[in-house]
């Protein structure tokens, strides 16, 4: 090794994971550095609704509830609604937190109040910031060393490569991304209504993906609307009151009169999965690792996940004098990782693929069940404990 290790960990990447990673990582006493990448400048109008699990990371960060939590809404209730017109049509669920034994499921975050708050915490918990990209990687017996393009070099046990679908770091360990696309746009907005949500999310599943508001402080939601590329951008080019009749529209007015636009964009729609989960010291964290449509609420609080499991099982390490990046850490990352993402990635690409098709056996499959979750008591709180990030299987 060329020179001593600064530090115990680096984190590559400044999204939301890639921040509370950092500061879960600073919380358990490790020195760490974050590679924060490109400064992104456009807005983000896009919400997270955090699932209680991804709740109690932050509160290790130190987090919530706070102010956060008095600026953000709660979801009480999750509204499913087959909206298809399909010939097998699925009956309508709602999933009320109280069955789970809980006064709510999540809450509704804005990005634009959560990375700011997590970039402020990283800050007060000692995290040290380089503003810059990843340039270069290896890795030896004692430690990993990452270069900048900036130039500087930095040294650590442990690499967690939250840099985005297209990691640098990923790429540099030799890792494939296994992806494919949909023929689909999502368009994040957020909108006023006359009418109370009573902190209930509705997904109205359409023939082109689903339609999802979710609530936010008052009387106003957010919205992830899924569509074919083509109307997608027929929407995007609307001017509010347009795009507000539309909304209300395809809510079925069930939140009354709709107001009040705010920012827009649209995504296309895509799914990847790393063939592993770490390798030579590093480990694949959020978009890095996974992507999935906006779907049940799973991509972001799966993140919050990777982040806590590779914190979680490098602490245990340190705690047994071993090395926080030897091959059997890593190995348990990859297998503990790969069993909670596999399966909802599955379960969202068939959800989402059986409302694009117009198979119908697909279209019945679907209908039955959603048909048997809504008729059997323990079958639903499964789903919900699934839902909100609890395993179908030990380990």
């Amino acid at each position: 090794m060329s020179k001593p290790v600064e530090f115990d960990v680096i984190v590559a990447g400044a999204g939301p994971a890639g921040l509370a990673a950092a500061c879960l990582a600073a919380t358990r006493g490790f020195a760490v550095a974050l590679i924060t990448g490109p400064r992104e400048t456009r807005p983000d109008p896009r919400t997270v609704a955090l699932m209680m699990p991804s709740l109690a990371v932050l509160e290790a960060c130190g987090l919530w509830p706070g102010d956060l939590r008095e600026q953000t809404a709660p979801l009480r209730k999750l509204r499913l609604v087959d909206d298809t017109g399909a010939a097998f049509a699925a009956p309508n669920l709602v999933f009320s937190a109280r069955e789970a034994g809980l006064d709510a499921f999540g809450w509704n975050i804005p990005l634009a109040l959560l990375k700011p708050r997590l970039a402020a915490r990283a800050g007060e918990l000692g995290v040290r910031l380089y503003e810059a990209s990843v340039a270069g990687y290896s890795a030896d017996a004692e430690a990993a060393i990452v270069t900048l393009d900036n130039g500087d070099t930095l040294t650590a046990r442990l690499v967690l490569a939250a840099d985005g679908r297209n990691s640098a770091l990923r790429q540099a360990v030799g890792i494939e991304m296994i992806s494919w696309s949909y023929d689909q746009t999502a368009i994040a907005v957020s909108f006023n209504h006359s009418q109370p949500h009573h902190d209930v999310s509705s997904e109205y599943h359409k023939q082109a993906g689903p339609f999802t508001t979710v609530p936010l402080p008052g009387r106003r939601s957010s919205l992830v609307w899924m569509e074919r590329p083509q109307r997608a951008e027929t929407l995007m080019q609307l001017d509010d009151k347009a795009l507000a009749a539309e909304i209300q529209a395809s809510s079925h007015g069930e939140l009354g009169l709709i107001s009040e636009i705010g920012p827009r964009r649209a995504f296309p729609m895509s799914g990847a999965r790393a063939s592993n989960f770490a390798r030579n010291r590093v480990m694949l964290i959020g978009e890095a690792a996974h992507t999935v449509p906006p779907i049940g609420a799973q991509g972001l609080n799966m993140s919050f996940r990777d982040a806590d499991d590779a914190i979680v099982l490098a602490t245990q390490a340190r705690g047994e004098g071993e090395d926080i990046g030897a091959a059997k850490l890593l190995t348990d990352y990859d297998i503990k990782r790969q069993r909670d993402v596999r399966p909802r990635q599955t379960v969202i690409d068939l959800m989402n693929r059986s409302l694009l098709s117009a198979y119908l056996p697909l279209e019945a499959g679907r209908a039955a069940s959603l048909a048997t979750l809504a008729s059997f008591g323990p079958l639903r709180r499964f789903a919900m404990n699934i839902g909100l990030g609890g395993s179908s299987r030990a380990g």
